[in-house]
């Protein structure tokens, strides 16, 4: 079956059309230069079909034709990794540049870039937590939520790391016994990034990190704001936040339950902020997790058979076949 791998099909119209009045232009022009010289407009403009076939078939080769397809194996390192993120009002801090919650998106964004061949997924939390993405292959898919957090995702309320620990402990769940097709599946390798400014209101966490403990589930903390902390903005970003007094509301970093989290389930906490980056330490760690059975495992996908390196290809000859033959435009008589 014949398809297009890029089917921007306006977008080459233009293109083609933007082509042919660039060569109607130089049509008219090498016609009045003709007139000029006394030349017919043939032994100027003969080049005309040559250059329309070639900028046609540069188009054909951008739009991707597609025959058919083909099965291309993918590494799986066999490792699942979930992203927690911290998404309430304090996250909209300034005192990370340019606020905690765009510099923790261009973090999980270099992240996740690290980790193509693996099964990532997203867990946004604030007073409740919520799957903004189970876990997936398509990177683009899960870019597209890391690119769109906003502290406006949850309802407005107190802070709790309980509730995205308790919904990432009922998506491990129990390891199935067999795979599709009755073969057992090997277990993989699964970690957690939890990524918050570490303010926490609500329950007691030690059962739920003895439970991710048991799971085998390394969690790993990354704490984005600085001690000094900075006042939170309301609603519109016009004005801060004020409590019942009357004062400015700060929100500072609180390791303590950061660095909690992440010693009870055999995990790593790194900083994040102006003067610290812990991205790199974080990356190393994660890529030096134990591997499981199912690690270094390739699977098979069907994807269109691109065959724009014909066109392509002739394009290019024609292109060549124009520059090196010339023209002669004029005579000159001594």
């Amino acid at each position: 079956m014949f398809t297009w791998a890029y089917p921007d099909f306006w977008l080459a119209a233009a293109g083609l059309s933007l082509l042919l009045l660039l060569l109607a232009l130089y049509t008219v022009r090498t016609a009045r230069l003709g007139q000029r010289l006394g030349l017919g407009v043939g032994r100027l403009a003969w080049k005309l079909p040559l250059r329309l076939v070639a900028g046609a078939l540069l188009l054909i080769a951008w739009l991707g034709p597609a025959l058919g397809v083909r099965q291309q194996a993918v590494r799986s390192s066999g490792q699942d990794l979930w992203l927690l993120v911290d998404v309430s009002r304090s996250m909209d801090a300034a005192d990370v540049a340019p606020t905690r919650l765009l510099r923790t998106q261009a973090a999980l964004n270099e992240l996740a870039a690290a980790f193509p061949a693996d099964r990532l997924g997203l867990i946004v939390f604030g007073s409740q937590a919520y799957v903004q993405c189970p876990l997936t292959y398509d990177q683009g898919s899960l870019q597209l939520f890391l690119n769109t957090l906003s502290t406006r995702l949850t309802a407005p309320g107190p802070t709790t790391l309980r509730a995205p620990l308790d919904l990432l402990l009922a998506r491990l769940g129990p390891a199935p016994a067999t795979a599709p097709g009755g073969v057992a599946a090997p277990p993989r390798t699964v970690a957690a990034v939890l990524v918050s400014d570490g303010e926490d209101f609500g329950e007691n966490l030690e059962p739920v990190l003895r439970a991710l403990g048991r799971t085998g589930a390394r969690i790993y903390t990354v704490g984005v704001g600085t001690a000094a902390g900075g006042p939170v903005p309301a609603p519109g970003g016009k004005v801060g936040l004020r409590d019942a007094k009357g004062h400015p509301v700060v929100s500072r970093l609180r390791e303590a339950p950061l660095l909690q989290v992440a010693a009870q389930t055999g995990g790593q906490y790194v900083a994040l902020n102006d003067r610290e980056n812990g991205l790199t330490t974080l990356l190393n760690s994660l890529r030096n997790l134990p591997p499981t059975a199912s690690a270094a495992t390739a699977r098979t996908v069907a994807v269109a058979d691109n065959r724009y390196r014909y066109p392509l290809g002739i394009a290019l000859a024609l292109l060549l076949i124009d520059s090196l033959i010339t023209v002669r435009v004029l005579r000159l008589k001594l």
